[in-house]
């Protein structure tokens, strides 16, 4: 249970985190373009995370669990299918639409990690779950609502559940991983994999389009947070979540970066907040509180 706590305040902090990035994002799109802006993510989080990791070898004396070819293939694989295809999906098709409409669409993605922990890692599906799964969702279209016109954004749109199933494919990797690595050589790799797959996009988008080049303060900020907090930090706080807990039920804390999105909007952009966004926010709690304190009835064995 000490475990499962540890994990839960974990993907919390990491999905709190991303529930604040959309605001950002959108800020930093206005001068810098989406595959750009994810190849500077990268760059930043893997400088500091391989820091860290050496220093943590360096300390423990270890130098870390030996990686076959498989391992190297697993680290790719999370690399291509999670922080590049996913994250560049999120970023194109957020600058495609709206913050809302991405926060409404990515929440599908606790489903797609549901269904493919069942058929991936042998999670049970059991009722605990389900129950839970549907008061989340329910508390996620109570705090968003339907209020948009997804037609307006279409290719957006598609684009946007890509990157929930992508992230949602991710996730399970990740646990695959943890039973060979340790989280912080997971996200590591991880995002050095995404950080070449990137490179040569990033290199077309700045030949393909003028960029101005604007010192203003605000915006060096937003691409140190986005690197720092919301990639190195966020994603090493979400695989260690999933370390911690069965897939399944980690992906419920996915449904917090509405409720923190939503916050964020009334604290510091004046918007309002009617009594949905409680109702809402409580379904959410409840949905995960269930969840978290299920029984473990975890079938899934390391291949």
């Amino acid at each position: 249970m000490k475990n499962r706590l540890l994990g839960a305040i974990c993907l919390s902090l990491a999905a709190s985190i991303w529930g604040g990035m959309y605001v950002v994002s959108k800020y930093v799109l206005d001068f810098i373009p989406p595959i750009t802006l994810v190849w500077l993510r990268y760059i930043i989080a893997f400088v500091l995370l391989f820091a860290i990791l050496k220093i943590v070898q360096f300390k423990t004396k270890s130098g870390g669990a030996k990686k076959g070819s498989r391992d190297w293939l697993l680290l790719a694989w999370i690399g291509f299918i999670g922080y590049f295809v996913s994250i560049t999906c999120q970023f194109i098709g957020t600058k495609l639409s709206d913050a809302h409409t991405g926060a409404l669409i990515t929440s599908a993605t606790p489903a797609f990690m549901i269904v493919f922990a069942r058929f991936i890692l042998k999670e049970e599906f059991t009722l605990k779950k389900t129950i839970s799964i549907l008061l989340a969702t329910i508390g996620v279209i109570i705090v968003i609502g339907w209020d948009i016109d997804l037609g307006s954004y279409f290719v957006g749109s598609m684009i946007l559940v890509g990157a929930a199933v992508t992230w949602a494919l991710l996730s399970v990797y990740v646990k695959v991983a943890s039973k060979r690595f340790s989280s912080l050589e997971t996200t590591t790799y991880a995002i050095f994999f995404a950080l070449i797959f990137t490179t040569p996009l990033m290199i077309w988008e700045l030949q393909a389009n003028q960029v101005t080049y604007n010192q203003e303060p605000l915006i060096l900020l937003g691409v140190l947070y986005l690197g720092v907090v919301s990639t190195a930090g966020a994603f090493f706080l979400w695989n260690k979540g999933l370390e911690l807990m069965d897939a399944g039920i980690g992906s419920l804390f996915f449904f917090f970066q509405p409720i923190v999105g939503a916050f964020l909007g009334w604290l510091l952009l004046h918007e309002h907040l009617d009594r949905t966004f409680f109702i809402g926010g409580l379904f959410i709690i409840t949905g995960v509180t269930i969840a978290t304190f299920q029984k473990n009835r975890n079938t899934y064995k390391s291949s």
